[in-house]
């Protein structure tokens, strides 16, 4: 009888709560507007003769790299940051070989490393989850073959600072060390800059969250160009759709819709951490798009949250995370809406004493 391989039998499931999401979506870190409106004026020019075609992706890449800074030969466009974790797993590790990922963190390191047959090595979190690189250094070896870093991390918000980086990078040179900067555009830092002093990093971005095309599916992976070449036989050359490659140069252009939407999620972002300082609720301080508090109830948090219009995201599951739940900011009337609904479910659940609406 025809059976999955062990290593796939065995995988964690990762089952997103899709279902019924009606309501202010505050649970899975997308933007809450969507995208430029110049995205969905390229849509409407979409004939069927170029939906009838292959994508040609290498015209679009061209156009990111010079957006970048970086040559055309150092990048990917791939299906999703999703899709640059698997090839990283598919190019870089066998069974037998070891991964480090830093928890909690994203789900798809693991599930991604565990199916290429590699052996996952977990380095929790420090205190008040600071990035623990003495600790992770500390458990490189010659089996390790990958190392991955979302910076800032899911689902706390934390960074670790660059010079951890390259020093991990420095210690692990037979190693695929994977920054990935979903939400680098909420922090402002990166590893771009120093990415060719290293020929194993990689850094990975992402067009899914201050982009607002999530839906579209599309990501850039960034690296040595003689490692990007490896990467490129394991890719398929029609990965990312004819969709998101006519739309993503036009969503490039139209910096000006994605500067003003980062700046009122970072001005929303802030009012949410004050709101739940001033309440007692312990929370820690985020450079993404999101914020993790501790409520304790987190299932009735989720669910009276629900009842107001306004969904976040349960993430007691998480390593070090009880209580916890994670929540995903966007404009200033979406954080008014947040903020009142937050505060009715502070005193419905007698969280707080006291608590008084924004």
């Amino acid at each position: 009888m025809l059976s999955p391989r062990e290593d796939v039998r065995t995988l964690p499931s990762y089952r997103p709560p899709l279902a019924g999401r009606d309501g202010l979506r505050l649970d899975f870190n997308e933007n809450t507007v969507g995208c430029s409106p110049r995205v969905l004026e390229c849509m409407r020019r979409l004939g069927p003769e170029q939906l009838a075609k292959y994508p040609e992706r290498e015209p679009v890449e061209a156009a990111v790299a010079d957006m970048l800074g970086i040559p055309a030969p150092e990048l990917l466009l791939t299906n999703g940051v999703d899709e640059a974790i698997h090839l990283l797993c598919e190019t870089y590790l066998e069974p037998g070989d070891e991964a480090l990922i830093v928890v909690p963190t994203y789900s798809m390191y693991r599930i991604y490393a565990m199916a290429a047959g590699a052996q996952v090595i977990s380095v929790p979190a420090g205190k008040d989850f600071k990035f623990p690189t003495d600790d992770v250094c500390n458990r490189i070896t010659p089996r390790t073959r990958l190392i991955a870093i979302a910076n800032p991390n899911n689902p706390t918000g934390r960074v670790a600072p660059a010079e951890d980086l390259r020093r991990i990078s420095r210690s692990a040179p037979d190693a695929a060390v994977l920054v990935d900067e979903a939400y680098f555009e909420f922090y402002g830092q990166s590893m771009l800059g120093v990415s060719n002093q290293f020929p194993n990093l990689f850094v990975a971005r992402t067009f899914s969250k201050a982009y607002g095309l999530a839906g579209l599916r599309i990501g850039a992976l960034i690296g040595d160009a003689e490692q990007m070449r490896a990467l490129r036989r394991v890719s398929s050359p029609y990965n990312v759709n004819s969709v998101a490659l006519a739309c993503l140069p036009e969503a490039l252009r139209d910096q000006s819709y994605i500067q003003g939407y980062v700046n009122e999620v970072r001005e929303s972002r802030a009012r949410l951490e004050r709101a739940l300082e001033a309440s007692g609720i312990q929370f820690w301080q985020s450079q993404a798009n999101f914020v993790l508090a501790r409520v304790g109830a987190s299932s009735s948090f989720v669910e009276q949250m629900r009842g107001r219009g306004v969904l976040v995201r349960d993430r007691s599951g998480d390593h070090a995370c009880e209580g916890c739940v994670r929540i995903t900011l966007g404009p200033r009337a979406h954080a008014d809406r947040l903020l009142i609904a937050l505060q009715e479910t502070l005193i419905e659940l007698d969280l707080v004493q006291g608590a008084s609406r924004p």
